[in-house]
């Protein structure tokens, strides 16, 4: 990745719809020049607390604090070693925290984090908070969840379409806080394309939101809209937890910029080379031995031998061939930069991120069946402003341009859910005073609270091209 290449980013956390306080946290500190952007690059943090109270927000709010302040005290350590470190100690600050007042004994939180630099993209990671990345219509896992299902998954003593079913899906294994050491995950580095999007969220998204319908949204809407959208489907669906939001579009490489300026290359794959044409000629040779001898002499068990030894020969020698692994798949090893020795990665789990009529069709209910509540129950929106982008999202949608018809979708339940919000306030008013409430809403558009962190691009203003 380079420093001219841009970035764009949103975040937004939400309470949800039944909890009383948000125990979800995240931040983005992104590097101010470029001497700053070779050391350390841009990081993002999402951590979703644990506890009764305010424990998991305390929680939370210490992880994104540490995190990011003890990676950038980390410059004599390599990257990726500072990002463990820096988790790490957050762990040893949350627990040193909760062993001085019984009542935050255990805390504890997720903590997921991606950082963007010269050499790719890295993850570290603890919980079941996810990390995403959206390429060529292709949506990847690039997280393992630290949940008893996932455990259970993985030692295969559960299929995963029963896993759900069987075993509640929030007991996580592994957290920030509850105990004095933790083993903390990093992913990569992988490299960064242009277009790649990336997505951080509690599991508040996860639970309501599925992969696919993640990589639609995200690969389709800038990075504000799609994170309004994101929260406002997992609120209707539901809205059981508190959901936090962040989503980073890398952008195009510069013009002029050369390959020499990775700070480190991409290795080339080996080819097959002539070792494996002259077996392949060697089995075919025996093949059509074998098959003359069967068809035309009275040696057929000979015959017979020959043609299996070459047919299993060759699919032999084509199974252990050399593979010629993507370019965006081969990273540099872990440890040792210095060797020439490469790291295969490859995601946890993957879904297509193509936008189909059907899911727009599933928008629209959605939309339609808001629209209706809000003209019964006399919620003070913006009809108007709905009903155009409603319109028009129909039009869309008939003349088969989905990307439109799902930004104007959006647009018409971002008006709606405005509406949504002030009756919920209006409702929680009247079970505490007993009394009909009668404010109105202060705007019609999205709320502070419910307002993604404005878009912003990188690098700063004075690099922009």
């Amino acid at each position: 990745m380079f420093w001219e290449q841009k970035i764009q980013y949103a975040s937004l956390s939400d309470v949800g719809f039944r909890r009383q306080n948000n125990q979800d946290a995240c931040v983005v500190t992104l590097a101010p020049d470029r001497d700053q952007w070779q050391h350390r690059g841009h990081l993002f943090v999402v951590a979703d607390g644990m506890g009764g109270h305010a424990v998991g927000e305390l929680a939370s709010k210490m992880a994104v604090d540490t995190v990011p302040h003890t990676f950038d005290k980390l410059r004599n350590l390599h990257p990726l070693a500072a990002l463990k470190t820096s988790l790490e100690t957050a762990n040893q600050k949350i627990y040193e925290r909760g062993a001085l007042n019984r009542d935050f004994l255990r805390m504890g939180t997720t903590c997921t984090t991606l950082l963007l630099g010269p050499m790719g993209a890295a993850i570290g990671h603890v919980g079941d908070s996810r990390a995403y990345r959206v390429r060529r219509q292709q949506i990847d896992q690039l997280t393992r969840d630290h949940s008893l299902v996932w455990e259970l998954i993985q030692q295969r003593k559960v299929h995963p379409r029963d896993a759900d079913r069987l075993y509640p899906r929030n007991v996580i294994t592994r957290s920030l806080g509850p105990e004095p050491a933790v083993d903390v995950d990093v992913e990569g580095p992988m490299a960064v394309m242009p277009g790649d999007v990336y997505l951080l969220c509690s599991d508040g998204l996860t639970t309501y939101v599925n992969d696919s319908e993640l990589g639609m949204i995200i690969s389709e809407l800038p990075p504000n809209e799609a994170c309004r959208l994101l929260v406002h489907l997992a609120n209707l669906r539901g809205g059981s937890d508190n959901i936090t939001v962040v989503i980073v579009r890398a952008g195009d490489v510069p013009e002029g910029a050369q390959a020499d300026d990775l700070p480190y290359p991409m290795p080339e794959t080996e080819s097959g080379g002539w070792g494996t044409f002259v077996l392949f000629c060697t089995f075919a040779l025996l093949a059509i031995v074998g098959f003359l001898l069967l068809a035309l002499t009275v040696n057929k068990l000979v015959g017979g031998g020959l043609l299996a030894a070459a047919i299993v020969g060759a699919a032999i020698t084509w199974w252990r061939r050399p593979r010629q692994v993507p370019p965006e798949m081969v990273v540099a090893p872990r440890d040792d930069r210095s060797t020439n020795s490469t790291v295969i990665w490859r995601p946890y789990r993957t879904a297509s991120a193509r936008l189909t009529p059907e899911f727009l069709h599933g928008i629209a209910k959605i939309e339609s069946e808001l629209h209706r509540a809000a003209v019964d129950e006399h919620w003070p929106v913006e009809l108007t402003e709905r009903d155009e982008a409603f319109r028009k999202a129909q039009e869309a949608l008939s003349g088969r341009k989905y990307s439109l018809a799902l930004r104007e979708y959006a647009r018409s339940l971002d008006v709606l859910m405005v509406g949504l919000l002030w009756q919920r306030r209006q409702m929680q008013k009247e079970n505490r005073t007993g009394k009909p409430a009668t404010d109105k809403p202060a705007t019609d558009k999205p709320t502070s609270e419910n307002r993604p962190r404005p878009e912003s691009a990188t690098p700063p203003p004075a690099n922009k091209s």
